[in-house]
């Protein structure tokens, strides 16, 4: 069953981890990096729980569980990167590129991401589709990430599009309560996407 657009839909907000980029692999990697250096045996299923929140809450979690002695910002700086270097490394998610490129012209559409702004940009340029968007929220220009709405509502506005009118799609729990919340339709990619054997 392919992914649809909404026939009520105005304008289309995609979450870019494990949404537009099959990212999550080259996020395991880096954090199974990080815990080399470290000492610890990082736990692909952190990733899993807390997708769609941001980059620092991520090292937080990781310094409490394992004990590590770094300050969550210097562990971000490392984890980021280190994941900056392995751009290369990132694949789109096919099924969900295909909206895109479907509707570009077509519709307005955002990305609403739990990732930094930086690391939004080098994940978009790596897929080459900055250009296809008419609006980027990242963790940086918000201050209630998902499962807040803050994020998919931002999105709305730059669009200038009624939140009612807006289809989120996503991969992450948080995500999809956060679009809830914002009273968007909602799609959950994860019905229609093989991410591999790594995955859920």
């Amino acid at each position: 069953m392919a992914i649809t657009v909404h026939p009520e839909a105005k304008a289309l907000i995609f979450d870019l981890d494990g949404t537009l980029s099959d990212s999550l692999p080259v996020h395991i990697k880096t954090w199974k990096m990080i815990g080399d250096k470290f000492g610890f045996d990082f736990d692909p299923q952190i990733i899993h729980d807390m997708t769609g929140r941001p980059t620092i809450e991520f090292a937080k979690h990781v310094i409490e569980r394992y004990g590590v002695s770094e300050t969550p910002e210097n562990l971000v700086k490392m984890k980021q990167e280190s994941f900056w270097e392995l751009d290369h490394l990132l694949e789109p998610v096919e099924e969900v590129m295909a909206i895109v490129k479907n509707y570009h012209g077509k519709l307005p559409m955002a990305v609403g991401t739990g990732a930094s702004r930086r690391s939004a940009e080098v994940q978009l340029d790596a897929h080459k589709i900055t250009h296809l968007f008419d609006a980027i929220v990242s963790a940086d220009d918000v201050t209630k990430h998902k499962p807040e709405p803050e994020t998919f509502l931002e999105c709305a506005r730059l669009m200038g599009v009624e939140p009612k009118y807006c289809q989120v799609f996503e991969d992450g729990d948080l995500g999809i309560i956060a679009a809830k919340k914002a009273g968007m339709f909602v799609t959950d990619v994860r019905e229609h996407i093989a991410y591999g054997e790594w995955a859920r």
